[in-house]
């Protein structure tokens, strides 16, 4: 069976050295072995779980999670319950955060068509409802509309 270097895993995943460490010392490599110069060394067995840590960790899960997860993966099958549960609620969690941030971007996305088309009048009063400096919502929808053209 091939053998990797903590080098190696970071060429292939992008995560640095000092991250992996770190991921050992949280608990999240609980598979690795250490040769005789006390170097980490992983095998081939190992790279799906260094990829399920990558997902989990840049999903938004805190270390302590994920160690408790990699912990019931090395458990193995008596724990396949706890694993499928873990994975079923941080799917839920991120796509509340996908569904929130997509608000945000198509917010984000209505300001600078409203930006852009207040340059373009060189005034953004042309958004306002009469004798105020509140946007009239005609805009959002003339905006919506151009949105739609443009799809």
């Amino acid at each position: 069976m091939k053998k990797f270097l903590i080098g190696d895993i970071t060429e292939m995943y992008g995560i640095s050295q000092d991250t992996l460490r770190y991921y050992d010392k949280a608990g999240l490599l609980p598979f690795v072995k250490k040769n005789q110069a006390g170097r980490r060394v992983f095998t081939e067995d190992d790279l799906g779980y260094i990829e399920v840590i990558d997902c989990l960790k840049r999903s938004g899960i805190p270390v302590k999670e994920i160690a408790k997860f990699m912990d019931w993966c090395v458990e193995g099958d008596k724990s396949l319950p706890q694993r499928y549960a873990f994975m079923v609620e941080q799917e839920a969690v991120l796509e509340r955060k996908i569904h929130d941030l997509q608000a945000q971007l198509d917010f984000l996305r209505w300001k600078k068509w409203y930006y852009q088309t207040a340059n373009e009048a060189q005034t953004e009063k042309i958004f306002f409802k009469e004798g105020t400096r509140q946007v009239d919502d005609k805009w959002h929808q003339k905006y919506l509309e151009a949105k739609e053209l443009e799809s």
